[in-house]
C-alpha cells in the first residue's frame, strides 16, 4: 500500500493557536531581483501544523525538542474515530482492540486541515490517558490542536501522558484515513532546545 500523507500543508495562512506566532515565509535572496539563487527565510511557532510536542512545553527543565525519542514515532498505529463523541473520552468510548496499542491516533473530525482554527473538539480525559500509558502506550496522535480539550489550562492529558513515558503528536489531517490498524511514520525534525518540532506524518493501512 502507499504511503498517505497525514501532515497538514504549512504557508502562510494556516491556521496558527489563537495568540500563537503565525507561520510566515519571505525571500531573503531572489534571483528576479539578481541574485544567483533563491533563499527563502521562514519564522512562526513550532505548533503551526502538524508537530510533536516536547515535555518543555508544559514543563520548565523537562526534555526538549531535540531529545524526543525516535521510536516512539515510528511503528504500528491504530486509528480511533471519535467525531461522534464529546470529551472527556473513557477508555470504552475507544472501543480498542483487545491488543497491546502503543500508538494511538484519534480522528476528532476537528482539525486545522479545513482552513480554520475549531471551536471545539473530544479529547481523553486525564485518567484514561494514564490508564493507556500504563497499558503501554508511547505515543497519543490527534487531528485536532491539541490532546487537552481548547479551553484546559491544566493540561492534564499533556502531563499524564508525559508522566507515563508517551508522546504527543497534534495537527494531523486524518480526514482520509478508516479506522483500524496503520503503520506510522513522523518522525520529528531535529531543532535545539524547542518546546516542539515540526514533524512529517506518514501512514499506510496494515492487516
Amino acid at each position: 500500500m502507499n504511503w498517505i500523507d497525514i501532515s497538514i500543508l504549512v504557508k502562510t495562512g494556516t491556521p496558527e493557536w489563537p495568540g500563537d506566532t503565525p507561520f510566515d515565509c519571505r525571500w531573503a535572496w531572489s534571483m528576479a531581483e539578481g541574485a544567483s539563487v533563491n533563499v527563502s527565510c521562514i519564522s512562526g511557532s513550532p505548533h503551526v501544523g502538524t508537530h510533536a510536542d516536547a515535555p518543555l512545553h508544559v514543563r520548565d527543565g523537562a526534555p526538549a525538542s531535540h531529545d524526543l525519542p525516535l521510536e516512539a514515532f515510528s511503528g504500528r498505529a491504530w486509528v480511533v474515530d471519535v467525531s461522534h463523541f464529546a470529551g472527556p473520552l473513557s477508555l470504552a468510548q475507544l472501543n480498542l482492540p483487545d491488543e497491546p496499542i502503543t500508538r494511538l491516533l484519534l480522528r476528532t473530525g476537528q482539525s486545522i486541515a479545513s482552513g480554520a482554527f475549531p471551536a471545539a473538539w473530544p479529547a481523553l480525559s486525564a485518567e484514561t490517558a494514564t490508564t493507556l500509558t500504563k497499558r503501554g502506550l508511547l505515543l497519543l496522535g490527534v487531528d485536532a490542536p491539541s490532546v487537552d480539550d481548547r479551553e484546559s489550562k491544566t493540561l492534564a492529558v499533556h502531563h499524564a501522558l508525559f508522566s507515563g513515558g508517551a508522546q504527543i503528536l497534534e495537527n494531523l489531517d486524518l480526514r482520509a484515513i478508516k479506522q483500524g490498524p496503520h503503520e506510522l511514520q513522523a518522525l520529528p525534525m531535529r531543532l535545539f532546545g524547542l518546546d516542539a518540532a515540526p514533524v512529517r506524518a506518514l501512514l499506510r493501512p496494515v492487516s
